[in-house]
């Protein structure tokens, strides 16, 4: 990853920097490391977060089609 620093301007980069370890999900990824989990707590959990995003592309679709 790369972020360049223009004018001398290290604080406009930071933030350039930040957003794209965001957008990458750098920083969820290290929260989760941070300690061990049980295989069935992280199965648990990925399938929680599965039902979310099918909910959100449900409810987006239905927005769309003018239901909502």
């Amino acid at each position: 990853m790369q972020v360049m620093v223009r004018d001398n301007n290290v604080d406009q980069a930071l933030r350039a920097l930040k957003k794209k370890l965001q957008r990458e999900g750098v920083f969820r990824e290290m929260k989760l490391r941070q300690h061990y989990e049980k295989p069935s707590v992280k199965k648990a959990r990925e399938k929680a977060e599965a039902v979310r995003r099918a909910r959100k592309l449900a409810r987006k679709k239905l927005q769309r089609e003018g239901l909502l």
